[in-house]
């Protein structure tokens, strides 16, 4: 990587830890008493206000390292988009009833019963910032080149969309222990960083690792605000880089990923596994 672009991707990070700092100082200043803690799976109290730190810091940063001002705006309505459909979730389904429908065949299945869950708008809210990313990426020179038919401009969104919208799924997926999505999505990152989609990653993995200590330590949790901001804007990123058949091969190994988490824990078989489970345990504060 050329010295000058490598530098422009550690300020676009960097811009992305103060960035991230900043807005959960003003989230944890303007949020009502009480109404984004929740009790985590210790048994702890611990705050959702680095869930819209993460969604607002992260999607600004983004934005900022983007190469074209369609991929900025696309990283702008992915981030916020998701992260706001998230927040609603974490919200409104912590009330009666609401946290009976789990995964995405609960939530249809309460559907059927004449039930509209929070999570299922959150679902359907998600998609919809995918195809609105994904038609915005449209507009960016490497993406104008190949939507070639209108058959082909059409696959070409769905499958972005679906990208945008299962990364989102899948981070969420994996946010049910303190730092793991924060972790899945610097390792999804990694790879990231090189070529016209580093600056927008570069930007994110900013955002997360300086919210990843307050994570670790349990004073913060990303929710589905956190997590659905970070994995749409890997999704973005993912979907950049992607022709046709990238995008799709990318789309079915997340779809298999969630089939497979409506049957298999995501947690167990961390636990399970050598190098997974220690990854997954470090920097972690003890009982």
């Amino acid at each position: 990587m050329h010295k000058r672009v490598l530098l422009g991707r550690l300020l676009v990070a960097g811009a992305g830890a103060l960035a991230v700092r900043a807005a959960l100082r003003t989230t944890r200043r303007v949020a009502a008493r009480g109404v984004l803690d929740r009790t985590n799976f210790r048994g702890r109290t611990v705050s959702l206000a680095g869930g819209p730190a993460l969604a607002a810091g992260a999607s600004a940063a983004a934005a900022l390292g983007a190469a074209h001002p369609a991929v900025a705006a696309a990283a702008l309505v992915a981030g916020t988009g998701a992260g706001a459909v998230g927040l609603y979730d974490d919200i409104a389904g912590d009330r009666p009833g609401q946290r009976t429908a789990k995964g995405f065949t609960g939530h249809l299945a309460a559907l059927r019963a004449g039930q509209v869950t929070s999570g299922l708008v959150k679902i359907i809210g998600v998609g919809a910032a995918g195809i609105g990313a994904a038609s915005l990426l449209a507009a960016a020179p490497g993406h104008r080149a190949r939507a070639r038919s209108p058959i082909v401009a059409g696959a070409d969104l769905l499958l972005g969309a679906g990208v945008i919208a299962g990364t989102a799924n899948l981070v969420n997926l994996l946010d049910l222990r303190p730092g793991r999505a924060g972790k899945a999505g610097l390792l999804i990152a990694a790879p990231l960083l090189a070529g016209p989609t580093g600056g927008v990653v570069a930007g994110t993995a900013g955002a997360v690792a300086g919210l990843l200590r307050d994570d670790l330590d349990e004073q913060v949790m990303l929710g589905d605000c956190g997590a659905n901001a970070l994995g749409a804007l890997l999704g973005v990123a993912i979907a950049q880089r992607s022709g046709l058949a990238g995008r799709a091969a990318a789309l079915g190994v997340l779809t298999a990923l969630t089939v497979a988490s409506e049957r298999v824990s995501f947690t167990q078989v961390i636990q399970g596994t050598p190098g997974l489970r220690e990854l997954d345990a470090l920097g972690r504060r003890t009982p």
